[in-house]
């Protein structure tokens, strides 16, 4: 098997075994632009490695003939004393993950060749002994677990020692102090002297890169963005070229458009005499790229070729590494760039203007996650809050919360549902569980190209990044006189790069305001806002999916509406028995007679008419799916402990309260070990006689009061918890009869159907089609009864373990278990649909609203997904772009 590409081999369509970045690295190449040579060592060596945890057969070899050629192109050879070539190992999986697994620069040097390095620089000695340390620190670390915060303190003490504050005042006599001091630190841990073998240094660097795919980080990295787990990632072997060569050397990062707003203009960071790792590590505050002009104006104006060229060839915003050699410009990478969500839609809109793609494609640039991060409030600034300081907006959001400074005193906040901001001088990839659970994130150091910036980015985080007046400490930090502590409250504009302190107000997006008709997209300034408009406007022109809402009162309807709700697909009526009516559920389940029982439903009858009319009016022409009542009724009445201490209080007392008594001994009738499966739905609808006649009663005098007015209801009966047809059939019997009495020659038409969410109804689907003129899909209750879980209880009693061991990559509560429960609704619809070809087949569960969701709802083939009104705008892009996808397939 071949396990070793050299660059000239692959293409950047070659992402599964080369990785993104090896992938990448060859198709520049192939465009001829100055790569430095190298090679890649594929997933599938990668693969075989973790799965027998020994060397893989035949990729030694291999990489004996990838290496000689590249010596042969270099006219230097590894480890050479006289003239050595040296060597980054980086990793670099399918998909990106920033820092989330391993690199080692200058790989090949040791006590033999520092020299020789020196000479190749021209006596550069300061050069060639920065280089050792740094090879120590980051093999000692990366490769043989070293803490790295013994190199950091070894560091701090040599500067403190000098007077200096930067590594660059470092001179080559303090640096070779310095790599003294490193290796007695990596002797103190590992109990070997550092390796000088430069073909030892490069296998185990390689093996480190492949064991870090299943490092903590880069697990939970995963978990987060949904990566799948056993891709592996490639490992590429590249000639060093050197940004800390002196002033006219450095290395910098640079984006075709701006990842936080779209904007055209010149993106990035750079960094005098510097090496990579200095800049995405934000150890050192960087000038903006444009500056680079003035320090080199001719590598400027190639990099800025450069970036045409790879934003024409990709079609796409690319981010771009690079490193600048005495005056020589070498490109070191280039990807497709994480952007914010205001930044992909912006992009999207720009590329459709430009001619570069088309409306599909800008569909499939832009996702319902982003937009959903588009629909959160920004901060008011009415108040004119006066800012703490300013650094650079690195990712949008308004972000408030209690202030931390340790990744993890961030997650032991946030557990006790606390909002948090992580403060750091500058984040790193073990901080990630913590900038999981902030809210935002806020250091001193780096830029928009940082760590903490990129995979901000990527998350949806809030971030602020170079507040350089910050002064952090251990648990507190300064901005001049003013001091804040572990605990006290600011808020972070991602946007403006402001810090406030305290808890600014919020304010609704612009994106929100677009939706509930406030903004005309004709006539706003914002192009945000333009293109939000653009490309849903084209996601429901493509769309076969239809989308409805989940909503109880005729506000929500109205709201949902507003955001493009084309229907209601599940009004839950138990909802209209709280609050003040809860004084007639009890009189209905106190009832000791059939008259008893009658009175309360004739009181809640009028009450649910009046509840029904006004959905069905902000609904007008379009179907109101409306749910007969599903929960036990003892939800309804007191807790069970509390009722027993109160009677047993006042009888101890020596009191009567008949009515205490009577409502205990209701609750103890009623009450069920497991009440999710006990008398409730259907069942409560056939064990309390005309409870549903009445709900049905209400509705039908509900539809046919819209139709005099001249309006045009669409009711359509939901029945719950249906296991079995027959008792369907018993219940749309006694429905009918209702409804052909009141309807009359309304023109009123009331569509009888059930909710499957129980598995034998999934199961029997094809027989209870029979009596059911549509199917909602229930996946909230679907999901519960077909894994065996409570939703009540076990995201918090063990999902997060399970999560953790890789049993679920997300909670199958959030997203649709394609594999079991979508089989259920797979089986159910083919079924169903077999059984009665014009069945309607919709989902009301929470899935609805989630983006993979849709995907799989449209290749099932439902006819509508229903969510929440906030989400429905998510819905109707992602039906869009399922769509698209579909149509993409089929062509191919």
């Amino acid at each position: 098997m071949k396990f070793v590409y050299d660059f000239a081999e692959g293409n950047k369509d070659l992402k599964d075994l080369l990785g993104g970045k090896g992938a990448n690295l060859a198709e520049m190449t192939n465009l001829g632009l100055p790569v430095p040579p190298g090679f890649t060592i594929t997933t599938e060596a990668c693969q075989q490695y973790l799965h027998h945890g020994t060397h893989v057969d035949g990729l030694a070899a291999q990489i004996d003939e990838h290496l000689a050629a590249l010596e042969e192109k270099m006219g230097r050879r590894l480890g050479d004393p006289a003239d050595p070539l040296l060597v980054s190992v980086r990793s670099g999986a399918k998909f990106s993950m920033p820092g989330m697994m391993e690199t080692v620069l200058n790989v090949g040097l040791n006590d033999a060749s520092v020299d020789g390095l020196s000479r190749q620089a021209g006596g550069n000695d300061r050069f060639a002994w920065d280089s050792y340390r740094r090879l120590i620190q980051m093999f000692g670390k990366t490769v043989c677990d070293v803490p790295g915060h013994e190199f950091e303190q070894a560091l701090d003490d040599a500067k403190t020692a000098k007077g200096v504050h930067d590594d660059v005042q470092l001179d080559a006599d303090d640096l070779r102090a310095l790599v003294a001091a490193y290796k007695k630190v990596f002797v103190k841990h590992t109990g070997h002297e550092f390796p000088q073998d430069p073909r030892e240094q490069l296998d185990l660097a390689t093996e480190a890169v492949f064991r870090s795919w299943n490092a903590d980080r880069a697990v939970l990295y995963r978990r987060q963005e949904r990566i799948p787990t056993d891709l592996g990632t490639a490992v590429n072997v590249v000639a060093m070229v050197f940004g800390n060569l002196g002033a006219d050397s450095g290395t910098g990062v640079a984006f075709t458009r701006d990842p936080a707003t779209g904007e055209q203009g010149v993106y990035g960071d750079y960094l005098s005499n510097a090496q990579g790792e200095d800049v995405v590590a934000g150890i050192r505050n960087t000038l903006p790229l444009a500056d680079l002009e003035g320090l080199d104006k001719k590598s400027y104006d190639e990099l800025m070729q450069i970036m045409a060229t790879l934003e024409g060839h990709y079609r796409d915003l690319c981010d771009i590494e690079f490193t600048i050699e005495r005056g020589k410009l070498w490109m070191l990478q280039t990807r497709v760039g994480k952007r914010t969500a205001a930044a992909a839609f912006t992009i999207a809109a720009q590329l459709v203007d430009e001619g570069v793609i088309d409306l599909d494609e800008a569909l499939h640039r832009v996702s319902g996650a982003q937009l959903g991060q588009l629909m959160f409030p920004r901060f008011d600034l009415a108040g004119s809050p006066s800012s703490l300081t300013r650094g650079v907006g690195a990712s949008p959001g308004a972000a408030y919360g209690h202030v931390v400074f340790t990744s993890q005193r961030a997650v032991e906040v946030a557990a006790e549902g606390k909002p948090v901001i992580l403060v750091r001088r500058e984040t790193n990839p073990d901080d990630l569980p913590g900038m999981i659970a902030a809210n935002g994130i806020l250091t001193s150091r780096g830029g928009k190209t940082s760590h903490a910036a990129v995979v901000a980015r990527g998350m949806g985080k809030t971030c602020v990044c170079g507040a350089d007046e910050m002064v952090v400490g251990r648990d507190s930090f300064t901005i001049g006189a003013e001091t804040v502590r572990e605990g006290d409250t600011i808020s972070i504009d991602g946007t403006t790069g402001r810090v406030y302190l305290g808890e600014v107000p919020v304010r609704p997006s612009e994106v929100v305001q677009y939706f509930e008709g406030d903004l005309d997209p004709a006539n706003a300034n914002d192009p945000l806002v333009a293109a939000v408009h653009r490309i849903i406007t084209h996601a429901d022109s493509k769309r076969r999916l239809t989308v409805r809402t989940n909503a109880d009162t005729g506000l929500d309807a109205a709201r949902a509406r507003r955001f493009g709700a084309q229907g209601i697909g599940l009004c839950r009526t138990e909802h209209m028995f709280l609050g003040d009516r809860r004084e007639l559920v009890e009189r209905l389940i106190l009832a000791r007679n059939e008259t008893d029982r009658n009175e309360a439903l004739a009181a809640l009858q009028p009450l649910q008419r009046a509840d029904f009319l006004e959905i069905f009016r902000e609904m007008n022409g379009l179907p109101v799916t409306i749910r007969l009542i599903d929960p036990p009724l003892h939800e309804f009445l007191p807790s069970l402990e509390e009722l027993a201490v109160k009677v047993a209080v006042a009888h101890e007392q020596g009191q009567r309260v008949e009515h205490d008594e009577q409502m205990l001994a209701a609750v103890r009738r009623m009450h069920e070990q497991n009440p999710m499966l006990g008398l409730r739905g259907v069942r409560l609808g056939l064990v309390i006689p005309g409870l549903f006649a009445m709900q049905v009663r209400a509705i039908a005098e509900a539809a046919v009061a819209l139709a005099a007015e001249g309006g045009r209801p669409r009711p359509e009966i939901m029945v719950p918890l249906v296991g079995a047809v027959q008792e369907l059939e018993t219940v749309r019997t006694e429905a009918e009869k209702i409804i052909t009495s009141i309807v009359g020659d309304s023109g009123v038409d009331i569509l009888i159907g059930t909710m499957i969410e129980v598995p034998r109804a999934a199961l029997t689907a094809g027989q209870i089609a029979e009596a059911a003129e549509f199917f909602s899909f229930g996946t909230n209750d679907l999901t519960q009864m077909a894994w065996g879980f409570s939703r009540d209880d076990v995201e918090g009693a063990f999902f997060w373990r399970y999560l953790e061991l890789g049993i679920f990559g997300i909670s199958p509560f959030e997203s649709i278990d394609a594999d079991g429960v979508g089989r259920l609704v797979r089986i159910a619809a083919e079924e169903g649909r077999a059984a009665r070809p014009g069945l309607k087949l919709g989902v009301c569960g929470e899935h609805g609203g989630d983006p993979d969701s849709v995907h799989f709802f449209h290749e099932v083939g439902l006819d509508y997904v229903s969510c929440s009104p906030f989400r429905v705008p998510i819905a109707r892009l992602e039906a869009g772009r399922a769509a698209v996808t579909s149509e993409g397939s089929d062509h191919r």
